[in-house]
């Protein structure tokens, strides 16, 4: 994924509002994987293009989904920063990427936290505390769209580059709206500072951010320092009705917004089945060539190789790639068992093979790294060429082999099938085009 330098990457998604909690055995995990990801992502692009994916709202979603939460629920927000928090503390003066913020009471606290990160590492804690509250305060009070924020997470490089990600909700339309921020080529904080606001239309909203509001945010100063809050109070009340005015069509920039379903399982028609099926033929093609050494080890094998394309993906791919962030809940699946139970067996191995690679690479050893690059450039070589809907199909073999994977949900663990399904780990896997 690249972007042109001084281009600003901003972005929103809307999604259902869901109860429950994440539990501990895969909030832990989620911290391993999403730490050696972001990892990976600084060895090979560097801190600014982990900044930039986390500003994209598509990657976002993705990175999440493929970390084993719920592919669309309002959540994945809170347990993605949680999970990055947590995993990449012990790491932050190494990657030089710190993690400030998050839910409730923890986004108050943003502040304090990049003053105290600002006076370690050297750069200017103070000012950075004062763009995080105006980032809340445009997102909350200069742009009303009828969500009241709750979370705001803010990341931070040593360089003092940074990214917001936060989230408000809207208990009336059940939903949420996560806001994407990036520090890359902005200019003004109250002057468009977002590339675009869109969605689809709830009603009216208020941009004071927009250029040709300039003149109503110097009055709204001028008038409170004349007339003072009552003051505005009483003229306020002895307001006519304006006469309609003819408003000119604003020229905005395309933003990506992301939209997800309400329903929870996952469909055929929320997958590219074409792109699904693209990354496990690689993973069959790869897997033996790349891994051979892995295979043999006991509890790592094809269905593990399918994870780490996955997750290779999210690491590599380019963003188009990530239009379909439900397809990424194929590598692990979720815990409301959506599209089916969490594989601990395959999650913990791709966190074990993954780990490894990065201990190596930081050795010069890049043979583990590259293989998983190949992985993801082997899926798009195949893109085009893949068909067929199967999407379903998947979904059913992963949930009879739960099992056999250590399939675990909220739920509980997955019982045993009826057919002997416990055995192997080799899930069928479609055929190249042309391959007989």
């Amino acid at each position: 994924m690249t972007q042109r330098s001084g281009a600003q990457r901003t972005g929103s998604a809307d999604l259902p509002l869901h109860g429950g909690y994440v539990p501990k055995w895969l909030a832990d995990r989620m911290a391993r994987l999403g730490s050696v990801m972001c990892e990976a992502i600084v060895h090979h692009y560097g801190r600014d293009e982990l900044l930039r994916r986390l500003a994209h709202p598509f990657w976002f979603q993705s990175f999440g989904a493929v970390m084993g939460m719920d592919w669309h629920s309002s959540g994945i927000t809170t347990s993605v920063i949680g999970a990055l928090k947590r995993g990449l503390a012990p790491l932050s003066d190494e990657l030089g990427v710190h993690i400030c913020g998050g839910r409730g009471k923890h986004s108050r606290q943003t502040p304090q936290e990049l003053v105290s990160i600002g006076e370690r590492v050297g750069f200017d804690g103070a000012g950075l505390a004062g763009a995080s509250r105006l980032v809340a305060k445009v997102d909350s009070a200069a742009v009303q769209d009828g969500f009241d924020l709750y979370l705001h997470g803010f990341v931070v490089t040593d360089d003092g580059k940074w990214a917001v990600i936060q989230q408000g909700m809207s208990q009336e339309r059940k939903q949420a709206r996560r806001y994407h921020w990036l520090s890359e080529g902005m200019t003004s904080f109250v002057e468009e500072p977002h590339s675009a606001i869109d969605g689809h239309g709830q009603g009216q909203i208020v941009n004071l951010t927009d250029r040709r509001a300039a003149a109503s945010r110097r009055g709204q100063i001028d008038v409170l320092a004349t007339l003072g809050p009552d003051g505005i109070a009483r003229e306020f009340v002895a307001l006519e009705p304006p006469p309609p005015a003819v408003v000119e069509e604003p020229r905005q920039m395309v933003l990506p917004h992301l939209v997800m379903p309400a329903h929870h399982e996952v469909r055929a028609n929320d997958v590219l089945a074409h792109r699904l099926r693209a990354t496990l033929v690689a993973a069959a093609d790869r897997g033996p060539v790349d891994f051979a050494d892995l295979l043999r080890i006991p509890g790592v094998g094809a269905r593990t190789v399918r994870a780490l394309a996955m997750v290779a993906e999210v690491v590599h791919g380019a963003p188009y790639r990530f239009t379909d962030p439900a397809r990424f809940a194929f590598a692990h699946g979720g815990k409301d068992r959506h599209p089916f139970p969490v594989p601990l067996k395959v999650y913990d191995q791709t966190i074990q093979v993954l780990k490894a690679a990065i201990v190596k690479a930081r050795l010069g050893q890049e043979e583990g790294m590259a293989a998983l690059r190949r992985l993801d450039e082997q899926a798009r070589r195949l893109d085009l060429a893949a068909s067929g809907a199967f999407v379903d199909d998947v979904v059913v073999e992963d949930r009879q082999r739960s099992h056999s994977f250590g399939g675990r949900s909220v739920f509980g663990w997955e019982p045993a099938a009826g057919s002997g399904s416990a055995d192997g780990d080799s899930p069928a896997v479609p055929q190249a085009p042309g391959r007989p």
